[in-house]
């Protein structure tokens, strides 16, 4: 029976070659967007797998509230909550604590010195996680101070070829012993790191520095993991969490801090928090290119339903024969689906060639370096085999059903006369379907690049042209500002902590006592020197720049904008009024000296909110900003970058333009635009083919009466327009379904999202309609035109 059904679905693809091409290249097409989605699935989920206590390891997440009910999710926490949880809470096999922050230069000798990023953990990191050593002792390596673990990797860039094991590492004045060398970490697992050292070394440095490293409320570099038993009860430990929450609250003020548990499974896949460790994506973003990819393979098994009924006349007659011959309705079933899946296997076999090429493209496209490999294993080419399968049998489905019903003595009935609604076929409906959505596509990718095009032009409240901004990698900025003042392209040089705009978060707590009443909250911080503000153009509304230029510890001014005014009632309109009124940040007293206009300190998804500048002291541990002025770029970057090789001969200039950094921090929603474009350059293809396909079979079916109108008089424009204007009829309709909903789409939920963006244009939603009708005229005018221009005498010479 099999070897019957392989036979009748070859002959019936090579009398039909038109069709089957199109539903080959259509199912190919869309099925290369789904192998790469479910690539990227199966990397995703297949992070941190190798772990050995993986379905029983939870991360402790933090979550803030403060005065003004604001509450922020973090996957970082306090070293002091992951210290409490193994004294007081019952029912944890295992705490493992890690801080990052570690970036030095590590020297071997006076030749070889390498940075090196590194990660403090516990002696318990090696009992929660399965990072296999290949020397050492996983039990010790982490209990001593001073004790340093690489992986191979790092063993051959500090070593060469040389034993690790034992030997000493200097890190700026201290001594580091190998204690272990690890085997170089899996690509995907979420947390990544050149060394671990131990974390009494840092403890022991630290003392209570940094507001206290052992701080409740010091929660911004440090993470917690739990390993529970079997069986643990989440109920309980979460209540012990509490308990220990509340406890701790107390010692706050204008704050609250509670804990909870994150499954290790869903830190890759799962929730969105601040303080990432690693990488993450959040749930939305797959969902969109699952559902991207469905909208495609969707719309080329339509092509394939359609296709398939519009041609039910033909196969009807021979289903009638099947069934005169004692032919049941599975056996039918059976045919059809099985034609389905060969169809849809020949289009695996054509569609990994594409993939091949799209995961190239791909790959350069995500904005998180490593984040998937999607490299090709014999786990993965069976999910491509269920998915060819699958698609089959849905394309499969509807024909088949259609045909195993239909009774001998209908085969001569028209099989398009099947109602989806009412006076609306079922091929109509599909094809309604498949221009609605590209419509939808087209609209959405030209009002998503608008948006895009808008964030990087968008008023910032300062100036980013021409400034170039040079990471000082732990460098002092004196010595190297002096020399590249001496560059004649370099007109102004200022520091700052970090480069605000692009996303990067630095809180800090404010309070200021009015009329008796002290009020307090968090705001946003940068360290700025005197040349910042002049260099970056912002707009001082009343007072001045920075008057004393103060070492570390005797610093007495801060500039404000108008919403710290505005949150702390400071003023009652006039920002002069400001000027002189004493608040305390960081339990610093400081004297506001300037007011500067409003201006964005986060992206376009962050409303402006009250932000200050603190004069920054002698190291600012961020950049140099360096203002540039001149006829060749490149001929002035190559002066800096030899400044820079010449000030130091470890670290490779970092540097970039704010305007291409600005760019960057949208890369997100650039790379969200460029993967909509394509789908929606592969979703029309898609629909246009079967548009084709039915303009063809129409046109063929209705020859005879095409050639007697003709002999009647009829005129080729009249000819056309009556075979058009059934399918033209159809994509208004798609037209007035589309647009309203691409509208609403973005102006009520996408765009709600950014506080500031560009209101949507009819011209967006416009454009799309011309596109796709001029491809639907060009379809349906080039076989219409054909079939209008052919000869009678051909066509009813044998009536």
């Amino acid at each position: 029976m099999l070897g019957s059904y392989f036979k009748t679905s070859r002959r019936s693809l090579v009398r039909n070659k038109l069709f089957s091409a199109i539903n080959i290249i259509g199912l190919a097409v869309s099925m290369s967007v789904g192998l790469l989605v479910v690539a990227f699935l199966s990397d995703l989920f297949s992070y941190d797998r190798f772990h050995e206590k993986k379905n029983r390891t939870y991360r402790l997440l933090t979550h803030t509230e403060s005065d003004d009910k604001t509450v922020m999710n973090f996957a970082s926490t306090s070293l002091k909550a992951g210290y409490k949880i193994q004294e007081t809470i019952a029912g944890v096999e295992d705490v493992t604590l890690i801080r990052r922050g570690f970036y030095s230069d590590a020297k071997v000798s006076d030749e070889t010195i390498v940075p090196l990023e590194a990660t403090w953990a516990d002696p318990s990191f090696f009992k929660v996680f399965t990072f296999p050593m290949l020397k050492g002792d996983p039990a010790t390596a982490l209990k001593e101070p001073y004790s340093l673990v690489i992986t191979e990797k790092t063993a051959r860039k500090l070593f060469g070829e040389a034993e690790a094991l034992g030997k000493t590492v200097r890190f700026d004045t201290l001594n580091y012993t190998v204690t272990g060398v690890l085997k170089d970490l899996p690509k995907l697992s979420h947390i990544r790191f050149e060394a671990l050292i131990s974390l009494v070394s840092m403890l022991g440095q630290k003392a209570d520095s940094d507001g206290g490293v052992m701080d409740w409320s010091n929660i911004y570099q440090n993470y917690v993991y739990l390993t529970l038993p079997e069986n643990a009860n989440l109920k309980g430990i979460q209540a012990g969490l509490d308990k220990l929450s509340a406890a701790e609250n107390t010692r706050l003020e204008h704050q609250k801090i509670t804990l909870s548990l994150q499954p290790m499974d869903k830190i890759v896949f799962g929730e969105r928090l601040s303080n990432e460790i690693g990488v993450n994506i959040p749930k939305p973003v797959a969902w969109v290119l699952i559902g991207l990819a469905l909208v495609v393979i969707v719309s080329a098994c339509f092509n394939y339903t359609n296709l398939s009924i519009a041609r039910s006349m033909r196969r009807s007659r021979e289903v009638g024969v099947r069934k005169i011959v004692g032919a049941l309705k599975g056996h039918v079933l059976g045919q059809f689906l099985a034609e389905s899946v060969i169809i849809s296997l020949l289009a695996l076999v054509l569609s990994f060639p594409l993939f091949l090429v799209l995961r190239t493209q791909f790959l350069a496209l995500i904005p998180q370096e490593g984040l998937v490999s999607l490299e090709l294993s014999p786990q993965l080419f069976l999910y491509f085999f269920i998915l060819a399968v699958v698609v089959g049998l849905t394309a499969g489905f509807v024909p088949a059903l259609f045909f195993a019903r239909i009774k001998a003595i209908q085969v001569l009935k028209d099989a398009s006369s099947i109602k989806v609604f009412r006076h609306v076929s079922m091929r109509k409906a599909l094809l309604v379907i498949q221009y609605t959505f590209s419509l939808i596509f087209i609209s959405t990718t030209l009002i998503g690049y608008r948006q895009y095009r808008g964030f990087l032009s968008f008023d910032l409240g300062f100036t980013t042209e021409n400034i170039l901004n040079i990471r000082m990698q732990g460098n002092k900025s004196n010595l190297l500002k002096k020399e590249l003042a001496e560059i004649p392209a370099v007109r102004q040089i200022a520091t700052s902590r970090m480069i605000t705009s692009l996303g990067s978060l630095y809180g800090t707590n404010l309070k200021y006592q009015a009329k008796g009443t002290p009020d307090s909250a968090n705001v946003w911080l940068n360290f700025v020197d005197e040349n910042y503000l002049p260099l970056h153009r912002h707009h001082l509304i009343a007072g001045t720049n920075f008057k004393n230029r103060p070492t570390s510890g005797n610093e007495t001014e801060v500039i404000v904008n108008e919403q710290l005014l505005k949150r702390f009632r400071i003023t009652t309109g006039n920002p002069a009024e400001a000027i002189g009124k004493q608040v305390i940040v960081d339990k610093k007293p400081l004297t506001i000296v300037g007011v500067l206009k409003d201006f964005h300190y986060g992206t376009m998804d962050h409303k402006i909110e009250p932000t200050v500048f603190r004069y920054s002291a002698e190291e600012p541990g961020g950049y140099l900003n360096v203002g540039i002025k001149s006829e060749d770029y490149p001929a002035a970057l190559a002066s800096i970058e030899a400044v820079w090789r010449k000030f130091d001969k470890v670290h490779p200039l970092n540097a970039a333009f704010y305007d291409e950094q600005i760019e960057e921090a949208y890369r997100q929603f650039e790379v969200m635009v460029k993967v909509i474009g394509f789908i929606t350059f592969l979703a029309i293809c898609i629909a246009s083919m079967g548009l084709f396909g039915m303009v063809v079979f129409t046109t063929e079916t209705r020859l005879k009466e095409i050639s007697i109108r003709k002999v009647l008089g009829a005129s080729e424009v009249g000819l056309i327009f009556m075979l058009s204007k059934g399918f033209l009829f159809l994509l208004v309709i798609a037209t007035l379904i589309a647009l309203p909903v691409t509208y609403l789409f973005f102006d009520q939920v996408v765009l709600t999202k950014f506080v500031y963006h560009h209101p949507i244009g009819m011209s967006e939603l416009l454009l799309s309609v011309v596109v796709i009708m001029l491809i639907a005229f060009f379809m349906i005018g080039s076989q219409t035109l054909k079939a209008a221009r052919s000869n009678p005498a051909n066509v009813l010479k044998s009536e």
